[in-house]
């Protein structure tokens, strides 16, 4: 903020008069109001009291290779401990959101770089064979899937078949009599003593199997005795429960306010305690 002033003898002499500039330059000061003054002082931003922020002497954050170069691992098991991409997740492996890499499928940690995806990266990916380089080939078929190990089939030798000894042809309403007049019924004969015989029906879903109204008269035939739910006056019930509480709660204060302060000897005093 600039003051004008109007040209004052004082200003005159400064044309006129170069020697006593000094002098007319502290005139000129001492002459302007004065403005407001400015204090600069720093305090200390450090507590005074208390170790809220003082040094941490806390355990060290254990990062590093959990698992090396051909260990074996499982779904969930942590490879790699880091601050920041050092190490990318690969084939068959997963990062969390503290850069911490994990096998996503079971095999073989492996740690290799992968040209063709990014020149200067390095890689975790995890093999599902031991002797099994990592990166695939890109048009490789796949090694595993759904869980699953790819096994060759084995075709066993036919077996001999005799020769029909009717070579006549079988008429189609014979074939459909057949399967209606099929059996409906599987009788069970148990291996125990005690066990009741059982006599499965074809079910809809064309499985053998008992009813349920049988399944549930199980415990009935077993000889089983349940005692029989008598439904009786809630409410009485909920009433004496929460008076019998109130009791309680009332006999332990009795014994608090009864019961007498214990006395301690300390030092050649005695000393009254209360509970």
């Amino acid at each position: 903020m600039s003051y004008l002033r109007p040209p004052t003898s004082t200003t005159s002499c400064l044309c006129s008069r170069p020697r006593n500039l000094l002098q007319s330059l502290t005139s000129l000061l001492d002459s302007r109001p004065s403005l407001i003054p400015l204090n600069f002082q720093r305090h200390a931003s450090h507590a005074q009291q208390g170790s809220v922020n003082g040094p941490k002497n806390g355990p060290g954050p254990r990062l590093g290779a959990k698992k090396s170069g051909g260990q074996y691992v499982i779904p969930g098991n942590i490879i790699f401990r880091q601050r920041g991409t050092l190490w990318f997740p690969g084939t068959n492996c997963g990062i969390g959101r503290d850069h911490t890499i994990y096998a996503t499928q079971a095999g073989y940690v492996n740690y290799y770089r992968n040209p063709t995806v990014h020149p200067k990266r390095k890689y975790i990916g995890v093999a599902f064979e031991k002797d099994h380089m990592l990166p695939y080939p890109p048009n490789a078929p796949r090694h595993r899937r759904l869980g699953m190990v790819a096994v060759p089939m084995t075709h066993s030798a036919a077996p001999d078949i005799p020769p029909a000894q009717d070579t006549e042809a079988v008429p189609e309403e014979q074939v459909t009599r057949e399967r209606k007049e099929a059996p409906k019924l599987v009788t069970i004969h148990p291996s125990a003593k005690n066990q009741p015989i059982k006599t499965l029906h074809l079910r809809p879903n064309y499985s053998y199997r008992e009813g349920n109204w049988e399944i549930g008269r199980a415990a009935e035939r077993a000889g089983i005795k349940i005692r029989e739910y008598q439904r009786g006056d809630r409410f009485l019930a909920w009433r004496k429960t929460s008076k019998r509480k109130a009791a309680n709660v009332e006999r332990r204060g009795l014994l608090k306010r009864t019961q007498k302060p214990k006395k301690v000897k300390k030092g050649g005093r005695k000393i009254k305690m209360r509970n």
